[in-house]
């Protein structure tokens, strides 16, 4: 792969426009109109693979260029000597893999063929992709003039960027094209894709910056990819963290392995096998800085039955009808000394006291191993309807690095935050992002990511006196005496609550963020006499009418003759 860069401080990826649109959007469009009677489930394995294809082929190109010109650090290198590749961490790309060949034949009928004997080449000369790319392009489902316009398309991505940010590109319309996968395949979409706003939400709550990354469910490698740019963003090493995953969905994986290698992020410990994390734990003396994933919800098939005496059940014995708590602590299990864990798990994790899972929760927040918990809002997911919430786990939550909050749960209740994008999904804006990720790193007492901010608030985050600008009515994290309480946490009605554990006890262990946050402080208002009173006067007219139309229908009815 492609050398990451040692001091990386590039700013995010800012796709071109035409016309208005970004190009990403006319790409997706243009793509979807070739994709005809394809299902999605199979057509992103074609658009995605060639958009891989592309990027290995033009790092590749670059690499090629600089080898033939023979100039300084490459003078009498060889242009077609693989180990000159393999040492810059470039894969190499046979003559009839490179994109230029390709293009050349797109408008072939053989061009599915062609592109078949591609990815097999290049599998060939680069073990680490083996079993990797997709071997699609020659069924007979795909028509070829189809397949000739899909390359012509891939073809015109990032025209007008400088060479060096064309990988910057192609990486960033490879994670859309994700999403509008997953959009459209809806419930199976979410099997390999987590919502981009939900793991941003995650990272930016964790700022992994620095260390290792696990993620023993990984999907398609979206946590991965979002922890780069965070480090990315805030002007780290992105050599500073180095990631761990795995994933049971062998196609899932082959996803994650491209969507990592078009970031030139190494996943040569992002492993696959069927068994998965919980009967075939290929880290299993992994013990991580940053635990981050989002786990199937409820999984009732995780082979509990057969893990009953594990040792990683320290507090308690999970369910075998219900893996919840079986993830909880296989996070925990590879946590190390100091590390946090940021995960999605189904609301009902929160309450649940069937088969001694509310003991488990007792025992994990005795242990003093919550940290955080963040009710999300519905419709965020694409493969379910179940109430999602975050939770945040720390080994040491006495450490030097925060202040001591032992004895301390922060609770936050996001029910009523992000904004519907079509009549199903849900996502958090910016804002929102920042609101709750603040709202946890005040709490904690974390450094400023940066010291230029004035507090701890984020450039992106519009502020009024006493109001954060992310929604009308929403409550400040500043107070209403404006800059002067940008410095401190503070319980917000409605919103956020730290509570203490005997609080919690008190709750018999229950973490719901509603049972500890209270009602906001507008609902003060509410008047019931005012609003019982009107209600009542609206139903009694409703009962007056409907009498009314009730004696309409008899006398119409006695108008009907029988014949």
């Amino acid at each position: 792969m492609a050398k990451t860069k040692e001091n990386s401080t590039k700013e995010p990826v800012r796709v071109q426009r035409t016309g208005g649109e970004p190009i990403e959007k006319q790409l997706w469009k243009a793509a979807d109109k070739l994709r005809k009677n394809i299902d999605a489930a199979e057509y992103k394995h074609i658009v995605l693979g060639l958009i891989f294809l592309r990027y290995i082929s033009d790092a590749f190109e670059d690499l090629h260029t600089r080898l033939k010109n023979g100039k300084g650090e490459y003078t009498g290198a060889d242009p077609e000597d693989k180990d000159e590749y393999k040492a810059e961490n470039v894969f190499f790309v046979p003559e009839i893999a490179r994109w230029s060949y390709l293009q050349s034949k797109a408008k072939l009928p053989t061009i599915g063929k062609e592109v078949d004997n591609a990815m097999d080449a290049i599998e060939k000369d680069n073990p680490s992709l083996k079993d990797v790319l997709p071997k699609v392009f020659a069924r007979g489902n795909l028509d070829p003039t189809s397949l000739g316009g899909l390359i012509d398309l891939i073809a015109n991505i990032a025209l007008g960027d400088a060479k060096a940010r064309s990988a910057d590109v192609l990486g960033h319309v490879f994670e859309y094209f994700l999403g509008e996968f997953a959009l459209a395949e809806g419930k199976k979409g979410g099997q390999f894709y987590t919502p981009r706003s939900v793991v941003e939400l995650l990272v930016e709550m964790l700022e992994p910056h620095k260390g290792r990354v696990f993620d023993p469910c990984c999907g398609s490698g979206g946590m991965f990819v979002q922890s780069e740019k965070f480090v990315a963003n805030h002007h780290g090493k992105v050599n500073d963290i180095s990631i761990y995953g795995q994933e049971s969905n062998q196609t899932t994986w082959r996803l994650a392995k491209m969507n990592l290698a078009i970031r030139s992020i190494d996943s040569s410990q992002v492993k696959w096998n069927n068994e998965g994390s919980f009967l075939n734990d290929v880290h299993k003396d992994l013990k991580a800085d940053f635990v981050i994933a989002n786990p199937p919800f409820n999984d009732s098939d995780w082979s509990g039955d057969l893990l009953r005496k594990d040792g990683r059940w320290k507090y308690g014995v999970p369910p075998a009808g219900n893996a919840n708590y079986a993830w909880i602590q296989q996070f925990i299990y590879h946590l190390s000394p100091s590390g946090i864990a940021g995960f999605v798990l189904a609301k009902g994790s929160l309450t649940s006291k069937t088969s001694g899972e509310g003991e488990i929760r007792k025992q994990l927040i005795e242990a003093r191993l919550v940290d955080c918990i963040v009710n999300l809002p519905a419709k965020l997911f694409l493969n379910t309807q179940i109430p999602a919430c975050l939770w945040f786990l720390s080994r040491n939550k006495a450490n030097g690095k925060f202040r001591n909050r032992t004895d301390e749960i922060l609770f936050i209740d996001a029910r009523n935050e992000g904004r519907l994008i079509n009549r199903r999904t849900r996502e958090l804006s910016q804002e929102d992002i920042a609101r709750i990720s603040e709202t946890y790193h005040k709490w904690r007492n974390s450094p400023t990511p940066n010291p230029s901010q004035e507090g701890n608030i984020s450039p992106g985050l519009s502020l009024k006196r006493g109001k954060v600008a992310s929604g009308k009515g929403k409550k400040s994290l500043l107070g209403e005496g404006g800059s002067k309480s940008r410095e401190g946490y503070r319980d917000i009605p409605g919103f956020c609550c730290s509570a203490s554990i005997e609080r919690v006890r008190e709750l018999d262990y229950v973490l719901t963020p509603g049972r500890y946050v209270g009602l906001p402080d507008d609902e003060d208002d509410f008047d019931f006499k005012e609003r019982f009173t009107s209600l009542k006067k609206e139903f009694e007219e409703q009962l007056k009418e409907e009498e009314k139309l009730n004696a309409l229908i008899k006398e119409n009815l006695k108008k009907v003759k029988l014949v």
